[in-house]
């Protein structure tokens, strides 16, 4: 069985046990999260789709942890006219486990 959720302006494909990383949600860790925005369920035979979400359609998560990604290097510059800007940025995020996936 599969799910297709939105959370974080983003769609995500899951699976119940897959683990991945989303933008940075208000949830403590260890604590579960549900989605209820879910554009899509699917199994062997039959797939569910939303108009735009299923109605009683429910994912739910155990959040595991909360962390900040790679360093992401951003750089200006302008050629022969002694102009450049350097940044850096590292995106917070929140890393969950699908646990169940219910509805459709």
């Amino acid at each position: 069985m599969y799910a297709v959720i939105k959370s974080g302006g983003k769609q995500h494909r899951v699976e119940p046990g897959e683990v991945l990383k989303l933008e940075k949600l208000k949830v403590e860790a260890g604590g579960t999260i549900n989605f209820d925005e879910v554009m899509l369920i699917g199994n062997d035979s039959k797939v569910t789709v939303g108009a735009p979400f299923v109605v009683g359609g429910k994912v739910t998560a155990e959040v595991i942890s909360h962390g900040r990604g790679k360093k992401i290097t951003i750089l200006k510059m302008r050629r022969r006219k002694h102009y450049r800007r350097q940044a850096g940025h590292r995106q917070h995020f929140t890393e969950i486990k699908i646990t169940d996936i219910t509805g459709g």
